[in-house]
């Protein structure tokens, strides 16, 4: 115990990552912005970590892995010897204890976040979104979110932060769906947002589309938990939050035509061009071409 390492991800970063693993991760999004979470990306070599205790909820999702791999893991005092496949996730709450030994090369997302996201997520009292440890443990829906985080954050870390903080979001709810101590209850709304909440966040989108918006701000300004929010806003208008600013700023873009459809595309986040042409047809109902020139 006298070799353990106490590690504060919101304070330390990557710092924290070396003092664990003695190397930097290949990708991570502590300069990205994204709001009280962090994920990062690394190809790690065989090796063993000593006792961790994070501040930070922390989840490790498995890829990049040839073939089952074997991994012994400590995770509050009780060991494991389990096999580890592409795909398979590894929870370990905050302050408790994790030692690892794997012995093949593979790829690992780590996604870390605090008990205040966790119980912001859905309107919870902290004391009541206690989540459990678990050790290698198939869930595609995790895997799938955990692959388009590194995507997002390989194409555009920053101009992604609405989109990965509303996949996070998701995450964390899923989380505490499947894998606390008292699941929360979550409701169903159908209605959508009042037409006044609706109206202050639309009227805030567009005062501010020069500005990295993230998914907590947005919440706030409709006084509910992120994951309603989004519930909500998408039943109102059809889109996420992420896609109803992506439409905002590529409509402004293209009515000031001061940049070339290409570039528009660009610094809206889509992949090119074509895909900014898919996208306006489909939620506008003209081309980019046809804004630009009315």
């Amino acid at each position: 115990m006298s070799n353990a390492l106490t590690i504060d991800f919101a304070r330390e970063g990557e710092a924290g990552y070396r003092r664990i693993f003695a190397r930097s991760p290949q990708l991570t999004s502590l300069a990205a912005g994204w709001d009280g979470i962090c994920f990062g990306y690394d190809y790690m070599p065989p090796g063993e970590t000593t006792e961790v205790f994070s501040l930070q909820h922390t989840l490790a999702i498995f890829t990049h892995t040839n073939q089952s791999q074997i991994a012994e893991r400590s995770v509050d005092g009780k060991f494991h010897r389990e096999q580890v496949a592409n795909g398979n996730m590894v929870l370990v709450p905050a302050r408790i204890g994790c030692r690892s030994r794997w012995f093949d090369w593979g790829g690992v997302m780590f996604f870390g976040f605090d008990s205040i996201k966790l119980a912001q997520a859905v309107d919870q009292a902290t004391d009541q979104t206690e989540l459990l440890p678990q050790f290698a443990l198939n869930d595609p829906l995790v895997y799938h979110i955990g692959l388009s985080l590194k995507t997002a954050l390989e194409r555009d870390g920053t101009a992604s932060r609405l989109y990965a903080e509303s996949l996070s979001n998701a995450l964390i709810v899923h989380l505490l769906q499947h894998y606390s101590a008292q699941r929360p209850l979550i409701r169903d709304y159908t209605n959508g947002l009042s037409q006044s909440r609706l109206r202050c966040v639309v009227d805030y989108i567009q005062a501010h589309l020069d500005q990295d918006l993230s998914l907590g701000e947005l919440a706030a300004i409709a006084k509910m938990s992120p994951h309603y929010f989004s519930q909500l806003f998408k039943q109102s208008t059809g889109v996420t939050p992420h896609q109803f600013v992506i439409r905002a700023r590529a409509k402004e873009l293209l009515i000031a035509g001061r940049l070339p459809i290409a570039e528009v595309a660009k610094q809206v986040g889509f992949v090119d061009q074509s895909h900014l042409n898919r996208h306006c047809k489909k939620l506008l109902g003209i081309t980019p071409k046809m804004i630009q020139n009315s």
